[in-house]
């Protein structure tokens, strides 16, 4: 990790159990340097991100207000750029992660808490940039972005194995 990040991060710890700031701003700084690096995002200088961790309550009044799907999810992703645009920023968006829906996730899984999390902001991230998972193409494009960034991090794929037909278990 270096001391100087090419995007500003501000994080908000709003509520839920979790890691401290300096945890939360090391592993949110990690994937930044490694999605910039493996996935090529292009964005404009002084470019800003938001990370807000909450709770599931928080997330689910989210989810119902700007999805119209009155239930919790783990991670949502608002951003900044009109879709169709290239280049990001300077407002690249805000990513919003629900700490019981992570956690839940990661022990159902048998992942450690942080791979799961690292792996949500990654994909927040990525929906930032333009990628989605709409489409069956679409999906394995991201996914394959994701696992690429982190493999980067030491994690692995969380999609290895896993049902191609079974959906997106981030939405």
């Amino acid at each position: 990790m270096t001391s100087e990040l090419p995007i500003a991060v501000d994080l908000l710890v709003e509520s839920g159990n979790w890691p401290g700031d300096p945890d939360l701003a090391r592993l949110v700084a990690d994937v930044v340097e490694a999605s910039i690096a493996v996935g090529g995002l292009r964005f404009v200088e002084g470019s800003e991100l938001s990370v807000v961790f909450t709770d599931d309550a928080h997330v689910r009044a989210l989810n119902a207000q700007y999805r119209e799907k009155d239930r919790t999810t783990n991670v949502l992703s608002f951003p900044g750029t009109p879709p169709g645009r290239k280049r990001f920023g300077p407002l690249l968006g805000d990513i919003v992660i629900a700490q019981e829906t992570v956690s839940a996730e990661a022990e159902a899984e048998g992942l450690s808490f942080d791979h799961h999390l690292t792996h949500l902001v990654v994909h927040g991230l990525l929906h930032l940039f333009g990628h989605d998972h709409l489409e069956d193409a679409e999906a394995e494009r991201m996914e394959a972005l994701e696992a690429k960034i982190l493999g980067r991090l030491g994690i692995a794929d969380p999609y290895a194995g896993s049902d191609p037909d079974g959906g997106d278990p981030h939405h």
